[in-house]
């Protein structure tokens, strides 16, 4: 466990230190801080559009820096050679890659956290009628995009095990814009039964491999006051659960690529 910590550690600090994270957090937060602009819109509009910008710019921009910190991670390592030293000490393969991870995802807590709190700021500046209720309704939302985040993250590093940080970059991204915008649809035919059982099939094969992140998108529920969560506290719950399951799944697969990988 202190090996874990330690390798965790260490890729926090590295993370912080890399200068193109710190420029695209940069390039969020700046985003953030023009949004009083919307101002100008009539009360109902800035509501919204002040919602969708921020949540847009926080999402857009966390599954950016969840890329770019772990598809690095292990290539780095290798090319620098720092790996031989890590795995000449008493630390196993699977520890190592379970610290990298651990340590890339902390990273992301503390940049996301910077961008809600700006979010907040934001917010409250334009709203200042709002309570702190509908604040917290709000968190709730990068709170969901962080564990979704955190499960893209797990894809990276598992990809990164076997392929290089380009090739990484653009297949992590594939899989979260197929997760986002086309398992919703891949499970809606895996359902119809008017399809033909091929189609059928292969629906349901992508659906069962590529994560869903479109069910982290919860901002709807903000955004739209009338539409309501039955049961919020067991939907949360359920998505984490699902989240921690593919985590666990990508995680172990990268584990057992890398364990056979010579480095």
């Amino acid at each position: 466990m202190n090996a874990i910590v330690s390798i965790a550690k260490t890729t926090v600090g590295e993370a912080i230190r890399r200068r193109v994270l710190l420029v695209i957090l940069l390039i969020g937060v700046l985003f953030l801080v023009v949004a009083p602009g919307l101002s100008v819109l009539t009360a109902r509009q800035s509501y919204t559009v002040l919602t969708s910008f921020t949540l847009g710019v926080i999402q857009l921009t966390s599954a950016v820096i969840a890329i770019v910190l772990t598809v690095y991670l292990i290539p780095n390592e290798i090319e620098r050679r720092t790996i031989y030293t890590i795995l000449s000490k008493p630390v196993q393969r699977w520890q190592f890659l379970v610290g990298k991870f651990l340590g890339a995802v902390a990273a992301l807590a503390l940049m996301m956290t910077l961008m809600t709190v700006t979010m907040g700021l934001v917010f409250m500046i334009m709203r200042q009628g709002s309570g702190m209720e509908a604040l917290g309704g709000l968190f709730r939302v990068p709170l969901m995009f962080f564990v979704q985040m955190s499960l893209l993250a797990a894809v990276a590093v598992f990809f990164s095990t076997f392929v290089s940080p380009i090739v990484n970059f653009f297949l992590s991204g594939g899989v979260y814009l197929v997760g986002t915008f086309f398992n919703p649809l891949f499970d809606t035919f895996s359902k119809n039964e008017n399809l033909p059982a091929i189609v059928k099939g292969s629906a349901t094969i992508i659906h069962m491999i590529v994560p869903n992140f479109a069910n982290f998108n919860v901002q709807n529920q903000v955004i739209n006051p009338g539409a309501v969560i039955t049961n919020e506290a067991t939907y949360y719950l359920q998505l984490v659960a699902y989240a921690v399951f593919y985590v666990l799944v990508f995680l172990i697969g990268g584990i057992l690529v890398f364990d056979r990988r010579e480095v």
